[in-house]
């Protein structure tokens, strides 16, 4: 079949699985946590609504345009070979006239509904997965992830930009947050995709440095993260409820660190890789819950 003929026959489904559909679930939901606590009450429907839309719209845009920056290295990855890009399913311009509507659309959603601060940082944390960190910092340094995870880390605090038109430092806590679980969320998966990563030429820390040093790794940051999450509750931010969770979700993950030292099996990576996803969604739910419990019953 001719890249014509796959061309033609795109489907819809291409395109939504150009926008990462699951990572932007997450995208959206701990951006939606950062809006909830960002006030004592309902944050309202423009931000909820209009916000999560926008946000939710530029790190789809985002999405699409590493699908075409990494087309020439996803084709020999066996994770990402059967994308629609690489495949020829969708050609390179239709994907990024896709990613186009989709940054305009939520850029003017941010800054002409809900308000520009949102849309300037939003924008930035576009540019900063989609171009600095694809096209530069993925093939510059095995420190690619730990510095391209500020992008990332972004979402609470357009959330709480949303609501509140301003950055706090609660807002920097979240983000600091999801900033240390970055690098052992992405190294395990970085061991298990080890050869796919050498075979393209991908200097992620697996590669350059050994397995063993990446496990090192994945132990020392994990321990940061659970120092990390521990914080909220330190500074009045959140209460019982989010404490429990923290240490109970930290002291897993710690285990599964722990574990990755001694254990060399080819499964326990991706387990601790979809683990760590949980484990995410789990914290920022029960940050949410905490919130609203401290609220209603001034715990």
């Amino acid at each position: 079949m001719t890249a014509s003929t796959l061309q033609q026959s795109a489907h819809w489904r291409d395109y939504y699985e150009l926008t990462k559909p699951k990572v932007v679930m997450l995208i959206v939901f701990v951006a939606v946590v950062g809006m909830v606590l960002a006030v004592p009450g309902w944050p309202g429907a423009i931000p909820m609504v209009i916000g999560t839309l926008g946000i939710g719209m530029a790190a789809s845009s985002a999405a699409v345009v590493n699908h075409v920056l990494d087309a020439r290295i996803d084709i020999q990855m066996s994770r990402t070979h059967n994308r629609p890009v690489a495949q020829g399913r969708l050609s390179e311009s239709n994907a990024l006239t896709f990613a186009m509507i989709l940054c305009v659309i939520s850029m003017a959603l941010l800054w002409f509904v809900v308000n520009p601060l949102t849309a300037v940082l939003t924008f930035l944390s576009l540019v900063g997965y989609a171009v600095v960190y694809t096209v530069y910092l993925k093939r510059a340094t095995p420190q690619n992830i730990v510095i391209g995870g500020a992008a990332g880390a972004a979402p609470p605090v357009l959330g709480w930009a949303a609501v509140t038109g301003e950055v706090h430092s609660d807002a920097l806590l979240l983000f600091l947050i999801v900033f240390t679980w970055t690098p052992p969320h992405f190294w395990a998966l970085a061991i298990a995709k080890k050869d796919d990563y050498a075979r393209v030429g991908i200097p992620m820390l697996p590669v350059t440095h050994g397995e063993a040093f990446t496990r090192q790794y994945i132990l020392l940051y994990t321990v940061l993260m659970l120092l990390v999450t521990i914080i909220p509750y330190l500074s009045g931010m959140s209460g019982l409820i989010y404490l429990a969770a923290a240490i109970g979700l930290g002291g897993r993950f710690l285990y599964y660190a722990i574990k990755m030292k001694s254990d060399t099996s080819v499964e326990l990576p991706m387990q601790v890789f979809r683990f760590s996803i949980n484990y995410l969604m789990f914290l920022f739910m029960a940050l949410l819950i905490d919130h609203y419990y401290i609220v209603r019953f001034n715990f």
